[in-house]
Parts: structure tokens; C-alpha cells; sequence
């Protein structure tokens, strides 16, 4: 690639962002970061990547002496609210960017990494039904469970997201690009992004 680009995809629970993510990577040949960059946070921080799976698009506090030792009781210090996790995975994404062209998965890239002009800022959505339908197929639940569990991620997601970037998750005027991935498919949509990012010059 001649240029250096960073697409950060927002996408709902079930709406093919990781997907969609996947064919971008493999079609324009660069790497993709979805739970991937929760270990690389956990590396460049020193901190356990349980941490950071525990508080993945969500807003919590953990006590860091419940993941290392159950051996005594933590004093305040040892806490370590989400805000701080945050900002360690702030970091790792900036160093992400810095280093080439990336696909990020959600993780608020997107603000983040606001001052670049390199960056296509992209949001995945698709109909309820198709969203249930994946996620029944997914994780092997029921109609009801999957989409209790779809409501509960979305929530938690945009609630994630709007504390964190004082803007709103999931609302067109706050991305370059929205789409709903079942009308193109895995496959058409990722084609459907790399033609919009020609075009509008970022590739």
C-alpha cells in the first residue's frame, strides 16, 4: 500500500464488524486489532490481560489484588478504575497507528485517534432478526438469549462509548461511513469500504 491509512470500524453487537474487519484485512494485506489489542495493551502496560478483558467496552472497577492474590485484602491504591485501563489502551492504539496501516475494531479508535488524517471512521449495523440469527449461530443460544444479549452489549457499548468520547455511538453524523452488512454481505461490504476509501482519497 502506498499510503497509510487507519480504519476504525464501530459496528453493533452482531453486525459484522469483526467480519467485515477480517476481508479488509486480508484484501488490503494489514493487520487487524479486535481482542488482539486488549494483549497488546496488557503487554505495553505490564498490567494482566484480564484486566483489560474484564473491562472491554464497559464502565467498572476492579481490584488489582482479586487478579494477582486472594492472599490479603488490596488498600486503596491497588484499585484500578476503567478510566485508567482506558488510557493504558489509549496509548496502545496511538502506537498502533504510529506504526503503519491497521484496522481497529471498536475500543473508541475513532476518537482516539482523531487528529490523524489517515483515518476512515466506519460504523456496522444490520436488522435485528439478522443480528439474532448470527449470534444464535455464534454462541449457540436460543432466539430470546441471543437477543437479551445483544441488547445488554449494545447498551453497554454505546454507554461505553459516549462517557468516553462526549459524542454519540452508532449516530451517522459522528462516522465517515455507516452501513448495514447484510445488504452486501461480509464480503461486498469490505469491497464496498476499500472503493469508498479510493474515492475519497485515503487509499
Amino acid at each position: 500500500m502506498e499510503k497509510k491509512i487507519i480504519i476504525n470500524i464501530g459496528r453493533q453487537f452482531g453486525g459484522g464488524g469483526l467480519g467485515v474487519a477480517s476481508e479488509l484485512g486480508k484484501k488490503l494485506g494489514i493487520p487487524v486489532y479486535d481482542s488482539e489489542l486488549l494483549q497488546k495493551a496488557a503487554q505495553d502496560s505490564g498490567f494482566s490481560a484480564t484486566l483489560f478483558e474484564q473491562s472491554d467496552e464497559k464502565r467498572r472497577i476492579f481490584s488489582l489484588s482479586s487478579i494477582f492474590t486472594s492472599i490479603y485484602s488490596a488498600p486503596a491504591e491497588n484499585y484500578m478504575s476503567d478510566k485508567g485501563l482506558f488510557e493504558m489502551q489509549c496509548e496502545t492504539i496511538r502506537k498502533i497507528a504510529q506504526q503503519g496501516s491497521a484496522i481497529i475494531v471498536g475500543r473508541c479508535a475513532d476518537y482516539v485517534l482523531r487528529d490523524l488524517d489517515c483515518t476512515l471512521n466506519v460504523f456496522l449495523t444490520s436488522p435485528l432478526n439478522v443480528r439474532v440469527e448470527r449470534i444464535c449461530e455464534r454462541h449457540d443460544l436460543s432466539t430470546e438469549k441471543a437477543e437479551n444479549l445483544i441488547l445488554q452489549k449494545d447498551k453497554a457499548r454505546e454507554e461505553f462509548y459516549n462517557y468516553y468520547t462526549f459524542s454519540n455511538w452508532g449516530v451517522a453524523s459522528t462516522y465517515d461511513l455507516c452501513l448495514d452488512s447484510s445488504i452486501l454481505g461480509i464480503e461486498g461490504t469490505a469491497d464496498f469500504i476499500i472503493d469508498f476509501a479510493k474515492k475519497s482519497g485515503r487509499l
